[in-house]
């Protein structure tokens, strides 16, 4: 079963990303996108996201950074940051991990 998390860091401090909204939507053939899920990261800056199941298909995990930052006294760049993606495999686990800065970000497939 493809089954998704996330963990989101704050590189400038090196800590968690604690309460960080994140969404996942699922792309629909036709350019029709449907909302699957929505969380706030734990205090490990960890969430769990989604059914036990992801049909294989187009995705978009979105992170509420600008709010964060924000919410922190922050002046940031990017107010969201979106990493769209694909499920194939339906056997294997997702992980998209996020590294945040205020004016820079990085991801990748994660473990």
């Amino acid at each position: 079963m493809s089954h998704l998390t996330t963990h989101v860091l704050d590189a400038t401090t090196g800590t968690p990303a604690v309460n960080v909204v994140v969404s996942l939507a699922r792309h629909l053939p036709g350019g029709a996108v449907e909302g699957v899920a929505q969380g706030f990261t734990d205090t490990d800056g960890r969430l769990a996201l989604g059914p036990d199941a992801l049909e294989p298909g187009m995705y978009a995990i979105t992170f509420g950074t600008g709010a964060w930052f924000e919410g922190r006294g922050i002046r940031s760049f990017y107010p969201l940051v979106t990493v769209t993606f694909t499920v194939s495999d339906t056997d294997r686990h997702l992980h998209v991990p996020l590294l945040l800065s205020p004016f820079a970000y990085s991801t990748y497939r994660g473990s």
